[in-house]
């Protein structure tokens, strides 16, 4: 799904929701069907794939209630684009999880998400981050991006949008308090999921990608290695890990040998070529 939206963004002409959710919307529906998609897809993803396909309105076909990985282990695109300013950031990283997954803290966590990607793509040291990601839970905490999400807050037993998506923003917080925690603990090379949680849901997958990445930032197949052998949902915080080292170091974090075995490589480098322009690069150069 990360190709998905990363085609979405590429095709997009301008990135305000009008063009952004049809746009997500069909590639969404795409990846749903295709034949390639036979690696245990999550039933989230593919249930709000299915309302999708059949022309619900997106807050109607999301899974309200789901607050699961696919949200944010997909978003790395978006933190990618240095077009875009933080509130279009803000805004294209947490519609891509509505459209799926609807609970504040999918929504949440794919912000932080792309947010980290971003501050890694622009020079920001992996150690930095669990600062300037909590900072960030609090400039958003209160902030419902009603031109983004329309009436996705109106959900029972929710009063306002700021009470909505302060409990995705506070629920956050909390998982980054279990990230410094974490690192302040010696590292005996256990489990990376003791601390910072197994990753089904989004905002532990981003903790404990990150805690990854931070423990071996000099090293990003140490920090992969790490990710993807946890007891939890290992490919998708390995996912994280990958694409948070990868905005750092650039393919430069990778083997040369892995070059000739990565999948999909001609597209990747086609969207990577893309986003590397300057913010203000027009889509002629870009392209």
């Amino acid at each position: 799904m990360t190709i998905a939206v990363g085609r979405a963004l590429f095709d997009a002409d301008a990135p305000t929701p009008g063009v952004l959710e049809p746009l997500l919307r069909a590639r969404f529906v795409e990846w749903a069907a295709s034949p390639e998609n036979n690696r245990a897809p999550g039933m989230t993803c593919l249930r709000a794939c299915g309302g999708l396909a059949e022309g619900l309105p997106w807050v109607r076909a999301t899974v309200a209630g789901s607050k699961g990985c696919g949200a944010n282990m997909r978003v790395a695109p978006v933190g990618l684009v240095g077009s875009y300013d933080l509130d279009t950031l803000a805004g294209v990283a947490q519609l891509q999880a509505a459209l799926t997954h609807g609970h504040p803290t999918a929504l949440a966590a794919s912000d932080l998400t792309a947010y980290a990607v971003r501050l890694l793509r622009d020079g920001a040291a992996p150690a930095d981050l669990p600062a300037a990601l909590r900072e960030r839970c609090h400039d958003q905490r209160t902030t419902y991006r009603g031109d983004w999400l329309a009436g996705l807050w109106q959900q029972p037993a929710v009063d306002s949008p700021v009470a909505f998506i302060s409990r995705g923003w506070d629920e956050c917080l909390d998982v980054l308090d279990r990230l410094d925690v974490a690192l302040g603990i010696t590292d005996d090379g256990g489990d990376a999921c003791r601390v910072t949680g197994e990753g089904w849901v989004a905002e532990e997958a981003m903790a404990t990608a990150l805690l990854c990445a931070v423990r071996h930032a000099d090293d990003p197949v140490t920090a992969l290695a790490r990710a993807a052998t946890t007891s939890g949902d290992s490919d998708s915080i390995a996912c994280l890990a990958g694409a948070f080292l990868g905005a750092a170091h650039g393919m430069t974090a990778w083997p040369l040998e892995w070059l000739d075995r990565i999948e999909y490589a001609a597209e990747l480098a086609t969207l990577g070529r893309a986003w590397d322009f300057p913010a203000g690069a027009t889509l002629e150069a870009r392209a």
